[in-house]
């Protein structure tokens, strides 16, 4: 594998996101689909008690995020989460194994969106069958990206503060149900243990599923060329996004129990739309809905520009067939790399429901970031000239304990989830195998 950072004498890229713009750049990149589509299946795990996970899996965020930043700080390159294993521990296969799953765990996000898009909010304007509306939407994602969208960081704010609106608007719902003695506040501290694994099982079980709500921040390091003073300014963006949302989920989690019964945020794919309708306001639920719409189309869009992207990446680095980078000559966009994308993505929304696609996002990130956790505590011992950010050695080390509990079997994760992130890996494998034969080839080929 080449290596991922830029040669001497490359241009730079241009320094242009300040501390103020990195902070909502994150905001934006968390909120989303998941708690707009899966707070519903967060409290059929839990119960009444649904700021809870949400309360855990903020925790676990917090602890993989603080990592991070002394990545981030120290090595101030994009690439993310696929320079620090290449950096940590040198192995290419490794490395490509995990830039995939970053992109896989894209593509089920951004399939779980589009699930989304096809339940409950579009059927405040429309009624028609949810998985052809899926494919619809993912094919319409990917005719824009085919034209060429430009996703700049000050049209992704426009994006963030549509969805931050929607979210403010259930924690005022809930801040009036409080002052006019709305709601059962009884709920909010049941716990459902009658199933098998109890009071465990519920915890584990819903954490995992709410961690799909915090995914996100960890792409913001690939903007770390792009940022002002990238050793000053990700500590406190990453920290201040992360407890932004955060708190955010928690009073929404809060509003919607406290609104609406269990039983009828379960079954619902537009869960906040019933706490809107039950809220005691007059707010239109259309609007609602097409705010929840944005939100969730938003998170599909940025998904699938960058799973298509990184497999431009990767092809131009010729770790996978080189085939899969061909760029439109008249579009300048990576045709193939995009089809090949939209086809994986299409064939996901077809095995699942939002909540399964949820939990696979969930699954795969939980994966590498164990990687991530791991690979900080192998790099201490690579010293950088340049100060940095650094966390205390057990930071790492409960980082990648509790993610790697959270990606086992112990939260009860239905066995298709392990099933469809399987499947997908062994796409990958069989583009590096394909890719190892075909270079063998031509190496024999030209061999004298």
């Amino acid at each position: 594998m080449a290596p991922l950072e830029p040669e001497a004498g490359n241009v730079s890229l241009k320094r242009a996101i300040g501390p103020k713009l990195l902070i909502l750049f994150i905001v934006g990149d968390i909120l989303g689909t998941g708690v707009y589509a899966l707070t519903g299946s967060v409290a059929g795990e839990i119960g009444g008690a649904l700021w809870v996970p949400f309360l855990f899996a903020f925790v676990i965020a917090v602890l993989t995020a603080m990592s991070y930043v002394e990545l981030v700080t120290k090595y101030p390159k994009a690439a993310g989460a696929a320079l620090y294993t290449q950096r940590a521990f040198g192995k290419p296969f490794f490395t490509f194994m995990v830039a995939f799953t970053v992109m896989c765990s894209g593509l089920t996000s951004a399939s779980a969106a589009a699930r989304a898009i096809g339940g409950d909010y579009l059927r405040e304007f429309v009624t028609t069958p949810g998985l052809l509306v899926s494919i619809l939407f993912i094919l319409a994602v990917a005719a824009l990206n085919y034209r060429g969208v430009s996703e700049s960081v000050k049209t992704n704010i426009v994006f963030t503060l549509i969805e931050l609106s929607g979210l403010l608007l259930i924690v005022a719902i809930g801040v009036y149900a409080v002052l006019t003695g709305g709601g059962e506040p009884s709920r909010l501290t049941e716990i459902h243990t009658e199933e098998a694994g109890g009071l465990m099982y519920a915890l584990l079980g819903s954490t995992a599923l709410a961690f799909f709500a915090f995914v996100g921040f960890e792409d913001s390091v690939n903007m770390a060329e792009e940022t002002q003073d990238p050793s000053r300014n990700f500590p406190r963006a990453i920290f201040l996004g992360v407890a932004i949302t955060s708190t955010v989920y928690i009073l929404v989690a809060i509003t919607s129990s406290l609104l609406v019964p269990t039983a009828v945020l379960k079954e619902s794919s537009g869960p906040l739309l019933e706490v809107v309708k039950a809220g005691g306001i007059t707010f239109p639920p259309q609007l609602f809905a097409a705010i929840a719409v944005v939100a969730v189309a938003n998170s599909a869009l940025i998904n699938m520009m960058m799973a298509s992207r990184l497999v431009y990446g990767l092809a131009n680095e010729r770790v996978v067939p080189s085939g899969l980078g061909w760029v439109d000559p008249r579009r300048r966009t990576p045709v193939i790399g995009i089809l090949f994308t939209t086809a994986l993505a299409i064939a996901l929304i077809s095995t699942g429901e939002i909540r399964g696609l949820g939990d696979t996002t969930a699954f795969l990130l939980l994966c590498v970031f164990t990687v991530v956790n791991v690979a900080v505590l192998v790099l201490r011992k690579d010293r950088v000239a340049h100060q940095h950010f650094r966390v205390p050695t057990a930071v790492p080390v409960a980082g990648a304990v509790l993610a790697l509990v959270l990606a086992s079997p112990l939260t009860g994760r239905p066995v298709e989830v392990y099933v469809r992130a399987g499947v997908l890996l062994l796409v990958g494998l069989a583009l590096w195998a394909a890719n190892w034969a075909v270079l063998r080839l031509q190496a024999g080929a030209s061999a004298p």
